[in-house]
């Protein structure tokens, strides 16, 4: 097994030992399983409005993602254009685009039964040139307090000679201090060795670079995000970005190995497509309520790699609270395979019921392994029980 990723040795430390005791969480009492929702950057970019928002928040609901769990509808960079001249230098939101303002449209997200989240960066500016939070961390918190904000990604743009721990330690305790429970999501690009400090920051921490909407962009923030799956638990989580299904630069079976790989990674789920105009095949792939389960499951740990067979066909397991086991078999490779998973691999004795939960069907009994044949560039996931 290649040295990227956690042992199947670390898999059993943390079996024995829980995942609460592993690492030292932010306790600020939310985001106790990975968060779920919508995020504007992956398809619209700077193309950001009041109008937008609110047909993405009117699709959530149609569509059953809401009911499938997703909840924060967070508008990306963009949205915002100055801070006030007069009075205290409040970030202000572009007018033209969000004609209402922040608070009007938050008030209305509210009211779909989902939570609204917005966009800032801990350095002097944004990606994209916008006002950043730097000097500013306890006036803008208490903006998006008073806005009813729910959650807040912060960049990292435009921070040069900053410390990033230093930084996002002191957005923590605006937010803490602003008084309002809000989901604090760490984009420092993995830069500055996050998985060491975001538990005790951040309810999320950026593992990686940007994903791009194709498999080796995706598969490559498998690799990165697997190496740190013991920073992770209840209150905090390794985030290796934001989901691209549905954005078109990849195949369903490849969408569906995205999906399975970020549910057994224990990560949020942040969907980035147009859910306004989604196909039926891409609103089954985020709405899968026995993946999605898989995600959420209150033990809270991630998924390890525990199986290679050179770097192409891979057994990923996840054990969950109810002592059974979320298992994916992937296959990287460009042709059709068999993958077969041991149960030493999977630390499970004696016979267990398998159930495939793409199928959403109960595959029976096995003794010592289960075997499956896996599609090219796709996956097998199952949950396994012991009898």
């Amino acid at each position: 097994m290649s040295s990227r990723y956690v042992t199947l040795a670390c898999l059993g430390t943390a079996l024995l030992l829980g995942a609460s005791n592993v690492r030292r969480p932010l306790d600020n009492g939310i985001a106790r399983t990975p968060p779920m929702g919508w995020n504007s950057w992956n398809h619209f970019g700077c193309d950001v409005s009041a109008k937008l928002i609110k047909e993405t928040a009117d699709a959530i609901v149609a569509s059953g993602m809401r009911d499938a769990g997703y909840q924060y509808v967070v508008i990306d960079d963009c949205w915002q254009v100055a801070r006030e001249r007069s009075g205290p230098p409040r970030i202000v939101a572009d007018s033209a685009r969000f004609p209402g303002g922040m608070k009007a449209l938050a008030d209305y997200v509210h009211s779909k039964g989902l939570k609204f989240g917005l966009y800032t960066d801990a350095g002097r500016q944004t990606c994209q040139g916008r006002p950043g939070t730097y000097g500013f961390e306890e006036l803008d918190a208490r903006t998006y307090a008073e806005w009813g904000v729910d959650y807040v990604k912060e960049d990292w743009c435009h921070a040069e000679g900053l410390d990033a721990r230093a930084q996002y330690a002191k957005f923590r305790d605006a937010l803490v201090k602003a008084g309002r429970p809000i989901v604090f999501s760490i984009c420092e690009w993995g830069s500055n060795q996050p998985w060491q400090w975001g538990p005790r920051t951040g309810n999320l921490w950026r593992t990686t670079g940007d994903i791009s909407d194709d498999w080796t962009s995706m598969t490559s923030r498998v690799d990165l995000n697997a190496q740190y799956a013991l920073a992770a638990g209840p209150g905090g989580w390794n985030d290796p970005d934001m989901l691209e299904v549905g954005n078109g630069g990849m195949t369903d079976d490849e969408y569906r190995a995205h999906v399975s790989l970020w549910a057994i990674m224990a990560a949020p789920l942040i969907a980035g497509n147009d859910v306004r105009a989604m196909s039926p095949a891409t609103r089954d792939l985020l709405t899968n309520k026995e993946v999605i389960a898989i995600d959420q499951d209150s033990l809270g740990m991630q998924g390890m790699l525990v199986e290679e067979s050179g770097s192409d066909l891979q057994t990923w397991v996840k054990p969950l609270a109810d002592s059974a086991r979320a298992v994916v078999l992937v296959n990287r490779s460009a042709l059709q395979t068999v993958i077969t998973a041991p149960w030493w691999a999977l630390h499970i004795r004696g016979p267990a019921r398998v159930r495939d939960l793409w199928a959403h069907a109960d595959l029976g009994t096995f003794t010592d392994h289960f075997s499956a044949t896996v599609p090219a560039h796709g996956v097998v996931m199952v949950r396994i029980t012991r009898l």
